[in-house]
């Protein structure tokens, strides 16, 4: 494996009898999980490299066939299992664009120069994405906050290469 995995989607479900899952997918879109092979599971600790044998649209979702997988029960050993991919096989992210993963652990401070803590994780909220920042021992207070990802207006600033980001957040939210 060239590159570290990066996760990208999850198995929510079994899907019928013959051995189909329920997948959900952290991509955008939603389908482009098909395109990054192979797929990895995360099973008790350890990845292994997983083969699809189908993929497609159901209802609102995805469901995907994984090679060696026949029937319900194999299937419902797989539920809950992370899928990771080699992360070189994604795109490069274009100027001012970022992944999830590249945001999370970055230390924010607002424009003031109040450090407020470290991203923790990412939210979806269909409106526009969301930062979760706690609080720690270096930062005004252990609180954690939600700020919204709306940049140029509350995002100021985001420095990769120094692993910070500045906003303009009312700290009191």
């Amino acid at each position: 494996m060239s590159s570290e995995l990066e996760v990208v989607g999850r198995i929510l479900g079994v899907h019928g009898v013959q051995g189909w899952v329920k997948v959900y997918s952290y991509t955008d879109p939603m389908d482009n999980l098909q395109h990054y092979q192979p797929w990895h599971l995360k099973q008790g600790g350890h990845w292994k490299p997983v083969k699809l044998t189908g993929f497609r649209p159901q209802g609102k979702g995805l469901i995907a066939q994984i090679d060696g997988i026949t029937d319900r029960d194999g299937a419902a050993s797989l539920v809950g299992q992370e899928i990771g991919i080699p992360g070189d096989l994604l795109p490069t992210s274009g100027a001012g664009e970022y992944y999830w993963r590249d945001l999370v652990g970055l230390r924010v401070h607002h424009v003031d120069g109040m450090d407020l803590g470290k991203v923790v994780r990412m939210l979806e909220t269909g409106a526009n994405d969301v930062l979760a920042v706690r609080g720690d021992s270096n930062s005004l207070d252990r609180r954690e906050r939600l700020i919204p990802w709306l940049p140029d207006d509350v995002i100021t600033e985001v420095n990769l290469a120094e692993g910070r980001m500045t906003v303009d957040w009312d700290p009191e939210f």
